[in-house]
């Protein structure tokens, strides 16, 4: 006989109502779930400071051509060296960054006691580029890679790339490690990539080159996003599903946050980038004990066949929530229906049927704008006015509310609609700065601090609700590659900022834009909301307008019912 498709969600091995069911006797708040959750999210406590920690490590303080000391010029044409420039404000004027006048000529000039503006027209000295190197302003940091290897005039573009090898590393980290966290468990890549960050965080405060320094930010990035997806989706897996909730929204978020909010504190403290580099690379000991109070996910256990393994786990946690466990946790059909748990999956898969390859086309898209955004707005804290260590606690500070409000919106009301207001609204606010008057400088700060509110907030509903959509034996790929293929906009982020040279405006209305297209683009997503979690592709949501009535099915799986029958 056929099976139809509510008889299969029945008869799947490790379906989502029957793995909470049959694991409910654990409670929602007993001790494992409590060591789980704050373990869990501490891990990403260190990552809200390392993806940032280039606004203060790169910082560009201002800086001009340097007149060497050994010059016999005249203190009237020593001050007069530097041109005046019109500012990116019409009207202001500022000493040139990457000139000066010549010095063969002002030497000629002084030696005979001629003044500058007086007995010399300026605007007729012939001009040079900084032969001499830069005389940086010491006011706000004392070093950092920018004033170490001159990354600036004819060099500026090195300061986006170098975040962009970094976010480069999260696109290879995201390919990479997905697959191998559904092939060999979440927890082995979750602290070997821990162990990897580290280390290589340690060694960049020794880079003897800008070169090196990019080569190790890129391992950095790599191992960052690697264990940050793998911490979310163990904890996804290993939680109940209100404290599930919770843990996606705002608990990794807030201790992401609170990193963040820590850089800032340890940048105002620590002005030199090598001595910065090492204080936050330290913080990976904290995690070397974390290995064997982390258990491996009991639903990627069963969905690889390990069926003891899964239930010793669970055995572990019931005695620890002081619980005694039932003779029999998980039910005999689980041991012998394993056709597509057992299979293995890949990428390609989130490509496969017009179903889930509209589901994945559409995520890809809103995942790589609300990246943008993020990231450049994140970035831009340093060219904010005012204080910039102030400007990078405030842009911190932001996302507190915003990932309390992230929880808030996922717990109680639809997925499409929390993500469509988040990103029209933090859109919305990005398009009206360009409106505001140059003297309205505050004005437009709390404009753009709106803007990244929302835009933190759609962030963190992004990925609890991506984990929702996709199923277990797909669920770390997915996630994986969704951060993967938006790392494309986290690479094109800083260079959206780097648009500040020709306009001020430019990269609000560019972001602006994207962000409430893509806002409108979430409304064709399905709707998880109440909805199972599903544990094979067959029980995954239908998304609207696709040609199939039915969610995917595998056809080794309508094999398998056509020889069941």
């Amino acid at each position: 006989m056929h099976l139809s498709h509510s008889s299969l969600l029945e008869t799947q091995p490790g379906d989502m109502s029957d793995y909470d069911a049959e694991t409910a006797f654990l409670g929602e708040w007993g001790r494992f779930q409590q060591q789980v959750f704050y373990l869990l999210c501490l891990t990403a406590f260190p990552n809200g400071f390392t993806a940032l920690s280039i606004v203060f490590v790169a910082g560009t303080p201002t800086h001009r051509c340097l007149i060497p000391a050994h010059l016999n010029l005249s203190a009237a044409w020593r001050n007069s060296s530097i041109p005046l420039e019109e500012d990116q404000i019409p009207g202001a004027l500022v000493p040139s960054k990457c000139s000066r006048y010549k010095v063969d000529a002002m030497l000629g000039y002084s030696d005979i006691g001629l003044l500058p503006g007086v007995d010399v027209n300026l605007s007729h000295v012939p001009r040079e580029g900084c032969v001499d190197g830069w005389e940086y302003d010491r006011s706000n940091y004392i070093s950092t890679i920018v004033t170490e290897w001159d990354l600036v005039c004819d060099d500026s573009w090195k300061k986006p790339l170098t975040s962009s090898v970094y976010f480069i590393g999260f696109l290879t980290g995201s390919f990479i490690t997905g697959q191998l966290s559904d092939r060999y468990g979440r927890k082995i890549v979750l602290f070997l990539t821990l162990a990897i960050q580290a280390v290589f965080s340690f060694s960049q405060a020794f880079a003897p080159s800008w070169t090196v320094f990019c080569t190790l930010f890129f391992v950095v990035g790599l191992a960052q996003i690697s264990y940050y997806v793998s911490a979310f989706v163990l904890g996804m897996e290993l939680l109940n599903p209100r404290m599930r909730t919770v843990f996606s929204t705002v608990g990794m978020c807030m201790f992401f946050g609170l990193g963040y909010m820590l850089l800032p504190l340890l940048g105002f403290f620590i002005r030199d980038w090598r001595k910065l580099m090492l204080s936050l690379s330290l913080f990976g000991l904290l995690f070397v004990p974390v290995w064997w109070l982390i258990p491996e996910s009991p639903r990627w256990l069963l969905s690889r066949g390990r069926v003891r393994d899964a239930e010793a786990i669970i055995r572990a946690a019931a005695k620890k929530n002081k619980i005694e466990a039932p003779p029999v946790i998980f039910r005999p059909l689980q041991k012998e229906l394993a056709s597509e748990k057992t299979k293995a999956h890949n990428i390609c898969d989130l490509l496969r049927s017009p179903n889930i390859r509209w589901i994945s086309i559409t995520l890809w898209l809103v995942w790589n704008t609300v990246t943008i955004a993020y990231f450049a707005l994140s970035l831009n804290t340093s060219n904010l006015h005012g204080n910039v260590y102030f400007n990078c606690f405030l842009s911190a500070l932001v996302e507190m509310p915003a990932y309390t409000a992230s929880w808030i919106m996922f717990r109680w009301y639809s997925r499409r609609l929390c993500l469509f207001s988040t990103l029209f609204t933090g859109g919305l606010f990005l398009l009206l700065i360009q409106l505001i008057p140059a003297h309205l400088i505050y004005f437009a700060i709390t404009l753009e601090m709106i803007g990244k509110f929302a835009i933190t907030t759609a962030f963190a509903i992004m990925y609890a609700y991506t984990a929702e959509v996709y199923p277990t034996v797909l669920r770390n790929t997915a996630v994986g590659t969704c951060s993967m293929v938006s790392r494309i906009g986290s690479i094109t982020a800083p260079f959206f900022i780097y648009l500040r040279s020709y306009s001020v405006s430019l990269p609000y209305i560019l972001m602006g834009s994207l962000t409430v297209l893509s806002g409108l683009l979430s409304l064709l997503l399905p709707e998880s909301y109440g909805m199972p979690l599903p544990d094979t592709i067959a029980q995954m949501q239908h998304f609207p307008g696709c040609c199939r009535r039915t969610p995917y099915t595998l056809s080794n799986t309508e094999e398998e019912e056509k020889a069941a029958e």
